[in-house]
Order: C-alpha cells, then structure tokens, then sequence
C-alpha cells in the first residue's frame, strides 16, 4: 500500500474540514459573548408566541413545496437540452417533447384533484 497515492486525497479532506471548522473556532474565540434578555428570548416574528412551536403543519404545504421541487428539476432537464438543441436532432426534440407532455398531464392532473388550492 502506497501512501504517497492517497495524499492528495487525504490533503484535500484536511483542507475542506480546516475550512469549515477553523471559522468556526475563531468565531467562537474572538467573538463576543454579551447575552441579555432580548438575545435569550425565542424570535416570533416581532411579537409574543401564542401557539406551541412543535404544531403540525397542514400536509398541503408540504405537497405544495414537493410539486415546487417537481417543476423547479424540470428547468434543470430543460436546460442542458436547450443549449445543445443542434446536437440532438429531431429524436433528442421528439424525447423532450414527450417528457413535457408527461409533465404537463401531471399539472394538469394535479390541477384537476386541487392540489394546488389554498385556503
């Protein structure tokens, strides 16, 4: 076993935890520690708690903010797509349009079953 073959490696891991751990530490050295009050009390939008922090949040936030995730990866798709147009060809266009078209019977759907209302 050669050691000389993984220092790269090994020199690259040192480097990326001295960098995320090493502010860290200064910060926590040099910076200040002046609590009162008001840098203990939990932060509520300005005004004081009235509910339990631990509620359950309504399901459809979630599945609103997964149906974003959906279509934000579509871009994603999209765009690598768009920029070698020429090197695809009428298949590479036909793939695409065929994804989009899957896509949009899935909003489409979503629409119909009122996943995206909000009250």
């Amino acid at each position: 076993m050669n050691l000389e073959q993984y220092l790269p490696a090994l020199l690259f891991i040192l480097v990326g935890f001295g960098v995320g751990v090493a502010p860290q530490i200064i910060g926590y050295i040099l910076g200040p520690n002046r609590p009162d009050a008001a840098k203990n009390s939990p932060y509520e939008c300005g005004f004081e708690a009235f509910e339990d922090a631990r509620m359950k949040f309504d399901v459809r936030y979630y599945l609103v903010a997964i149906l974003f995730i959906l279509f934000d990866l579509e871009i994603a798709f999209l765009v690598p797509w768009a920029v070698a147009l020429k090197d695809v060809g009428f298949l590479g266009f036909m793939d695409v349009m065929i994804f989009l078209a899957i896509l949009v019977l899935g909003f489409v759907y979503m629409w119909k079953k009122g996943a995206l209302e909000w009250e």
